[in-house]
């Protein structure tokens, strides 16, 4: 019995140290590699730095770097689609998703602006108080009063492309893209007007 308790002591022992162990922090990104990547495999879409390409293509400088990894991520694993994405993605492993991610995300974007005035008034509108009579949520709730979002949720999309913007939310409305459901459901309540009207006016957040 002596022997017995004394090795349940052992293990009792053993366990509350493992227990206190602190978890290993991850790796520290690489802004070098990170770098080389987005010359190698990114700038031909997203500009060297990720700033005002084409409106088909997202602003990625200054982005959530948790943001971008997940979308990365998402894009690889097919939880996202985008054929051009999925074959770049494809070819990144995990500490290619971090470094590049931090490279976008070190990086500073031009401001954007608004290029519809008639519309402004009802893009605020829904930004800052959302469609009442719809159950449409206010996009600052999550997005913030500027548009700089929440890291790894919501991304920042204040000066993004408004034409960018509002191709993604009617793809959240249509299904295409399925890779968050509130935005899913945020987009199926909205009609053309309002998404065009609140993506034009995040343009121009700051």
């Amino acid at each position: 019995m002596k022997t017995v308790a004394i090795l349940l002591s052992s293990l009792l022992l053993a366990a509350t140290a493992s227990a206190k162990e602190p978890a290993a922090a991850p790796p520290k990104p690489d802004l070098a590699k990170g770098g080389a990547i987005a010359t190698q495999v990114c700038a031909a879409c997203h500009t060297a730095d990720g700033s005002r390409g084409s409106p088909a293509n997202p602003i990625i400088a200054g982005q959530h770097p948790e943001y971008l990894a997940k979308q990365l991520a998402e894009f690889k694993a097919g939880k996202r689609k985008n054929a051009v994405m999925q074959g770049m993605a494809a070819t990144l492993s995990e500490e290619d998703i971090r470094n590049v991610s931090a490279f976008y995300a070190s990086k500073t974007a031009k401001p954007g602006f608004a290029k519809n005035k008639d519309t402004v008034a009802l893009g605020e509108k829904i930004w800052r108080g959302g469609i009442a009579e719809r159950n449409v949520p206010a996009c600052a709730g999550c997005h913030s009063p500027t548009g700089a979002g929440m890291p790894s949720q919501y991304p920042r999309i204040g000066g993004q492309h408004g034409d960018y913007v509002e191709a993604q939310m009617v793809a959240f409305r249509s299904g295409a893209r399925a890779n968050n459901a509130v935005m899913i459901g945020v987009a199926a309540k909205m009609n053309d007007k309002e998404i065009k009207a609140v993506s034009d006016y995040a343009a121009g957040l700051r």
